[in-house]
């Protein structure tokens, strides 16, 4: 595939020789005969060597964007959340747990209790972590399966200074399952019996996994085929990590947690800070994929996939928050950046990640079709139910507050934002931000907003007659418009009483 020619190489390189480079609004897709009905393509991609997609979709790790529920949302809609790292390594560790527990297919080291935990213990335990589960195994000293306790166990139980081992199911009178059994089989023993969990013991009766019914019977079953899970039927999530020491220790937690990717997330991710902290993370973790960035050039493309990167995330300046461009005067137009760093990686196996500038689900289906694997995405995603933050007023309408990484405020907030602009002053006065603060509209659960994203691509890759990304990446062919082209590709000469829902760019 290196050297394999596609339609459009020709078109970038005449945009390349008149010294111009390319943005989502300066571009248009051609039409080609089609026998590809929208929903007949397969969205099916990769965010980096071992981590793949069910849909191109990432949400960026911005502390306004991803925490756990957004995670949780991407990761069911066939995609990917990266959670941010403005949060203390314990933390951010906590809440890929969250997305790791939340189907719980084969939980491979349940959170256990001992026999002398008291019921209130337990109870602040769980509001405290913010279980969301209320069933635990109960271990003695040595690991060995000593009980289970269940939701209803705590509920009914009305003496909080009951120990768990008075009230817990005893291990003689559980059902239980050798560890390494299938999901069929054990699907089989908890139709039979009737039992809502499994525990796993190995030859010696520890404790070696848990399985849950209801994800079992989804995952058998295969109630949920958009769903990304990894192999023991979790959902799969990323997380951001800065570069140096840092990266190291985080990593480590991360790991523990059953974190999917690492995401080496930097302003300058051809730097030398980077470039070592990706040795190192792969040397230490030669199997956790690391995908590394922000780049906007070939040249930097290379070196990172040299340098042992499973990923590459591309993007410098073009997001809607992002002011880098004008603040320090670098940057290549987002479509440009994408094609020439997807062709520089062309027959490597190494995924592209088109990171920022997308205001339409149209331009999630350019971003593909100029060689990314996936996109990522913010001000799309900012403002519903799953980012953090409250919904207020503002000039009588509902909204959330939406930053960039590089705004002042977030610099003020987060050490991992100043680290992320190379930045180490902590006063007003001192910092140079490249990002600015901003509301976006209340926009509801965003379920209904990745319907309409993907339905958009859908709809673009039918027009082109490609029947997966792939094949999109070889048909698609361009067309550089005018100022009046894109005028006419908007809404225009009538006053808009109501948006349409998939009309997701500037409101």
């Amino acid at each position: 595939m290196k050297n394999q020619i596609f339609k459009k190489d020709e078109f970038f390189e005449k945009i390349e020789a008149m010294g111009m480079a390319l943005s989502y609004g300066d571009v248009r897709l051609k039409t080609a005969h089609s026998e590809v009905a929208p929903n007949d393509v397969r969205l099916a991609s990769r965010f980096s060597r071992h981590v793949p997609l069910n849909a191109p979709l990432i949400s960026s790790p911005m502390d306004m964007v991803t925490e756990h529920k957004m995670a949780i949302a991407l990761a069911m809609a066939g995609g990917l959340g990266i959670i941010h790292r403005a949060l203390t390594p314990k933390d951010q560790a906590r809440e890929v747990s969250h997305v790791k527990f939340y189907l719980n297919g084969l939980i491979q080291k349940p959170i256990c209790l001992t026999a002398q935990e008291t019921i209130g213990q337990v109870l602040k335990r769980i509001e405290e972590k913010k279980y969301s589960f209320r069933s635990f195994p109960v271990i003695d000293g040595k690991g060995r399966l000593a009980g289970l306790i269940s939701g209803s166990d705590l509920e009914f139980c009305a003496d909080r200074r009951a120990t768990v081992g008075k009230i817990m199911t005893r291990a003689k009178n559980l059902i239980t399952a050798q560890s390494g059994i299938s999901f069929k089989q054990a699907f089989a023993i908890m139709t039979k019996t009737k039992k809502k969990i499994l525990p796993l013991v190995d030859g010696k009766q520890k404790l070696a996994g848990m399985f849950v019914y209801s994800d079992v019977k989804r995952i058998v079953t295969g109630g949920s085929s958009m769903y990304n899970t990894d192999a023991n039927g979790n959902l799969r999530v990323g997380a951001a990590v800065g570069a140096g020491e840092e990266a190291l220790e985080r990593a480590e937690l991360l790991r523990d947690r059953g974190v999917d990717v690492l995401v080496i997330d930097t302003a300058h991710g051809d730097s030398r800070a980077v470039l070592e902290t990706l040795k190192k993370l792969k040397s230490k973790y030669p199997g956790l994929d690391v995908v590394a960035g922000n780049i906007s050039e070939a040249e930097s493309a290379e070196r990172l996939a040299k340098a042992g990167a499973d990923g590459i995330k591309v993007g410098q300046g073009p997001g809607s928050i992002c002011t880098t461009r004008v603040v320090a005067g670098i940057g290549c137009p987002q479509v440009t950046a994408v094609y020439n760093c997807a062709r520089a990686l062309r027959g490597s196996g190494v995924p592209v990640c088109a990171d920022g500038g997308i205001e339409y689900s149209g331009d999630v289906t350019v971003a593909l079709a100029a060689g990314a694997d996936s996109v990522m995405l913010g001000k799309i995603l900012a403002g519903t139910d799953e980012t953090p933050g409250e919904v207020f007023m503002r000039d009588g309408m509902p909204v959330k507050q939406y930053r960039g990484m590089g705004s002042l405020a977030a610099m003020q907030a987060s050490q991992a934002s100043r680290e992320r602009y190379s930045q180490a002053a902590t006063t007003k006065d001192k910092l140079v931000p490249e990002g600015i603060e901003a509301v976006v509209p209340y926009k509801g659960e965003v379920a209904k907003t990745l319907f309409q994203v993907l339905g958009g691509l859908r709809s673009g890759m039918g027009y082109v007659g490609a029947t997966d990304v792939n094949e999109l990446q070889t048909k698609a062919d361009f067309y550089y418009i005018s100022a009046a082209g894109l005028s006419e590709s908007h809404p225009h000469g009538v006053t808009m009483e109501k948006q349409a829902p998939n009309y997701l760019g500037r409101v």
